[in-house]
C-alpha cells in the first residue's frame, strides 16, 4: 500500500510526511489507495501519541473509561492480561481501584493499596511501566 514513506523534520515541531503510492488498482478511484495510504499515517501518529503520553503498557491501551458494560468487561480483561490473574482477581481489583485500570494493575503488581498506586502513578506521570 505505501511504496514510500519519508519524514522531512523542518524544524522541532513540524515534520513533513510525504506518502507515495503506486496507481490504482481499478482505473477513476484515485482516492481509494490514497485515502488507506492516509489512514494508515494517522493510526501510526495516532498509536505513538498514546504511547508517548503513557496510555499504553505493553500491548494494551490501559486508560479506559469505562462507560459502558462492554468497556468495564474489556477493562477487566486488560487487567487479567497486564497481570496474569483470574478473571474474580481482576474484577475485585478493579472496584477496589474505583475502575482505574492503571491502578489496578499496579495494584497487583505491586501488591499495594489503591492509595500507594495512585501516589506511584502520579509520580511516574502517569505511565504503569514506570512505577514497577
Amino acid at each position: 500500500m505505501l511504496e514510500h514513506l519519508s519524514t522531512e523534520k523542518r524544524n522541532e515541531k513540524t515534520a513533513h510526511l510525504d506518502q507515495m503510492t503506486t496507481m490504482e488498482i481499478l482505473t477513476g478511484s484515485t482516492r481509494l489507495k490514497a485515502g488507506t495510504a492516509q489512514k494508515l499515517v494517522l493510526n501510526m501518529i495516532s498509536t505513538a501519541s498514546m504511547i508517548g503520553i503513557g496510555k499504553v503498557y505493553k500491548n494494551l491501551m490501559v486508560d479506559v473509561q469505562s462507560t459502558n458494560i462492554k468497556l468495564v468487561e474489556r477493562s477487566k480483561r486488560i487487567i487479567m492480561e497486564a497481570t496474569g490473574v483470574d478473571y474474580e482477581t481482576a474484577a475485585q481489583h478493579y472496584e477496589e481501584a474505583h475502575h482505574n485500570v492503571k491502578a489496578a494493575i499496579v495494584m497487583i503488581l505491586l501488591q499495594c493499596s489503591y492509595e500507594e498506586a495512585t501516589v506511584k502513578l502520579q509520580q511516574a506521570e502517569g505511565f504503569v511501566r514506570n512505577t514497577l
